[in-house]
């Protein structure tokens, strides 16, 4: 792997050098677009809108859209809110990572220490797990500004982005707007079937049979042969009444 980001982990005075991986990859197959008629490539252009001509990339500049009128912003705006450039993903505090909301964890890197400075990476990576903490810091990579969790995993030290809090859109528009009555025949049964689906989480169990299939079919096309889709039949319940529903999904998994 190469690594994408060099600098260092502020842990209180301690400074620990590190090279930043990314630990994530993406598991969907890589398709173009294609003219259906000679399966050319299709490639886009930048077409103004109101003279349908191309747009040169030098003459394209970003604005934004403020009381119906657009505010053009130059290379100057754009530094003048550029973070400092540091090298460094300063530790501002310690939670406890179960705290975290999983809504708010965005891309994970994994970090690798420079040889000078192992003996500080093993020590902040044994306290973290030995603590159950987790760091919260700031960092800076492609001229943005970045907060990030600072935790344990495998024997090494996970960067994982998370999201600003003003990312995270209000829940008031999608919540329920009238009281939902449960009762406790079907709380009870709600709560048994939970535990009747309820073990260990293990994310070798879960595959992306979607992008397995599709490869399936692209291989069978190229040898000419008839791809074959399998249907996928929703199961439906006998009964539209909610407990009995609980009951016959109770039942049915036993």
């Amino acid at each position: 792997m190469r690594s994408i980001w060099k600098g260092a982990i502020g842990f209180g005075l301690v400074n620990i050098p590190v090279k930043l991986f990314s630990g994530v990859q993406s598991s969907s197959l890589d398709l173009d677009m294609l003219d259906g008629r000679d399966h050319s490539n299709i490639r886009f252009k930048r077409i103004n809108e109101n003279t349908h001509k191309e747009v040169p990339y030098e003459h394209i500049v970003k604005g934004y859209l403020l009381n119906d009128k657009y505010i053009v912003l130059d290379d100057h705006d754009f530094e003048e809110v550029k973070p400092e450039k540091t090298k460094l993903i300063e530790i501002e505090n310690f939670v406890n990572i179960a705290e975290i909301n999983p809504i708010y964890y965005e891309t994970t890197y994994y970090s690798q220490p420079e040889p000078q400075g192992k003996k500080a990476y093993a020590l902040l990576l044994k306290a973290l797990g030995k603590s159950k903490m987790a760091g919260i810091a700031r960092f800076v990579l492609r001229n943005t500004e970045h907060l990030c969790v600072i935790h344990p995993m495998n024997d090494i030290i996970i960067i994982t982005k998370i999201r600003f809090q003003e990312e995270i859109r209000d829940t008031t528009e999608v919540q329920l707007k009238e009281a939902i009555n449960i009762n406790p025949k079907e709380l009870q049964v709600g709560l048994a079937l939970i535990k009747q689906y309820t073990s260990s989480f293990n994310i070798d169990a879960f595959k992306n049979d979607y992008s397995k299939e599709l490869l399936k079919i692209i291989k069978a096309k190229a040898k000419g042969k008839r791809a074959t889709v399998k249907k996928i039949t929703p199961k439906k319940a006998t009964s539209d009444d909610l407990y009995e529903q609980l009951m016959e999904s109770l039942n049915k998994r036993a």
